[in-house]
């Protein structure tokens, strides 16, 4: 009687790990759906140049720096959107 229960409960255990299967293929299948656009164009050599940084210092660091300089950037920008027009 106790090997019918951990049989049981093993088909229990596979049927879950094939529904993880199916859904983690269904997210896939969606991520691979969306447009790639990239959210500024940059030049070859800068992006291999951001690559490399992310590998010597880390992402982490590499991302706090780019983010502070484009801050700086955009204050250099008039971002009113009613003066464009």
């Amino acid at each position: 009687m106790m090997r019918g229960k951990s049989d049981e409960i093993q088909k229990y255990s596979d049927a879950i790990d094939k529904m993880q299967e199916g859904l983690e293929a269904m997210i896939e299948l969606y991520n691979d759906m969306e447009e790639d656009t990239p959210f500024i164009d940059l030049e070859e050599g800068v992006l291999e140049d951001l690559e490399k940084a992310k590998r010597i210092y880390g992402e982490e660091y590499v991302s706090k720096k780019v983010n502070t300089i484009l801050k700086e950037v955009l204050t250099w920008l008039d971002l009113e959107e009613d003066k464009k027009k």
